[in-house]
């Protein structure tokens, strides 16, 4: 039987992205550690304050979460106050949500902070290096959009 060779890890995108996921959970949570928010809270809430009255579907996909995913998270952001479920008028089935006052204000004493794990994630870079792969994880994600 033929030996083969073990994969290179270090040099597969999937696993280097797997890891730089794993480090941009890890940043975030030491910076807002006390701010009692995940990083998938503050992007629904943060897509929410862009388009409120958004549904729970439309705002799944537009931050790239299985609804399932973001339902719970939803519930979470309801519970602390921050998100509430409104009545469409045109459907009183579907259920509309908005960041509520609390939930703005929330939002607001956090965004330096979160804007300081973006500069710590980007920190072995020089910045023309974190311009460019910016620029590069966005046209990545965006050529793996479905059509």
């Amino acid at each position: 039987m033929d030996k083969i060779k073990s994969i290179d890890l270090q040099a597969t995108p999937g696993h280097l992205i797997r890891r730089a996921q794993q480090i941009a959970v890890a940043i975030f949570a030491e910076q807002l550690a006390s701010a009692d928010i995940t990083p998938v809270q503050f992007a629904i809430l943060n897509a929410l304050l862009d388009s409120p009255g958004s549904d729970q579907v439309g705002l799944a996909k537009r931050v790239a979460f299985d609804p399932a995913t973001s339902g719970s998270v939803i519930g979470r952001l309801e519970a602390k106050g921050w998100v509430v479920r409104q009545a469409d008028p045109a459907d009183r089935r579907r259920k509309l949500l908005v960041v509520t006052a609390q939930g703005v204000k929330a939002l607001a004493s956090i965004q330096q902070d979160v804007a300081r794990v973006q500069e710590k994630i980007l920190s072995p870079l020089t910045p023309q290096e974190q311009t460019q792969f910016v620029q590069l994880l966005s046209r990545l994600v965006q050529g793996h959009q479905p059509s």
